[in-house]
């Protein structure tokens, strides 16, 4: 199965690509979508919309899972990642109807065992589960397959995080 990871952002946006079979897990891509400061706030989203198309068209995943939004200090951006976010949803829903979410504690918990966990342990834990030599950077990059990862170690049968 392959999924599609998603981190969403507005200015930078991680994705991360991975096939699972059983308990082996390959990673087949990863990376960013990122938008210029410069650009109008329609055509940043216009950007994100079609980047996301293209990830869809390329990799043809069988499911999307996307980390929920968490605002803790920085209120500021919520809108417009907000915004990103529906955007990256509605170019996902047009390929497929398999959407799910999954809370920061999830992830955490589903990679280290600590709902609590630090960045820097999940990035080991991304690095280690699939092999890597090095971390993937940028973080929102190792973000994303963090999320991923997490999907592919929800049981099937339980999966209730379904957009």
């Amino acid at each position: 199965m392959k999924i599609l990871g998603i981190d969403p952002g507005y200015n930078i946006i991680g994705y991360g690509v991975i096939e699972a079979q059983g308990s082996k897990v390959k990673v087949l891509d990863y990376g960013v979508i990122t938008t210029p400061k410069s650009m109008s706030i329609s055509s940043r989203l216009q950007t994100i919309y079609r980047a996301t198309c293209e990830l869809m068209e390329t990799f043809t995943p069988d499911e999307v899972a996307f980390e929920e939004l968490f605002f803790n200090t920085n209120n500021t951006t919520a809108i417009p990642v907000a915004e990103a976010r529906g955007v990256l949803i509605v170019a996902c829903k047009q390929y497929l109807d398999r959407l799910f979410e999954y809370t920061p504690l999830q992830i955490k918990q589903a990679l280290t065992g600590n709902g609590r966990a630090e960045k820097k342990q999940v990035q080991f834990m991304v690095k280690n589960i699939l092999g890597l030599s090095a971390t993937p950077k940028p973080d929102d990059a190792a973000d994303a397959l963090a999320v991923a990862l997490c999907h592919s170690q929800t049981n099937n049968s339980i999966k209730d995080n379904s957009m």
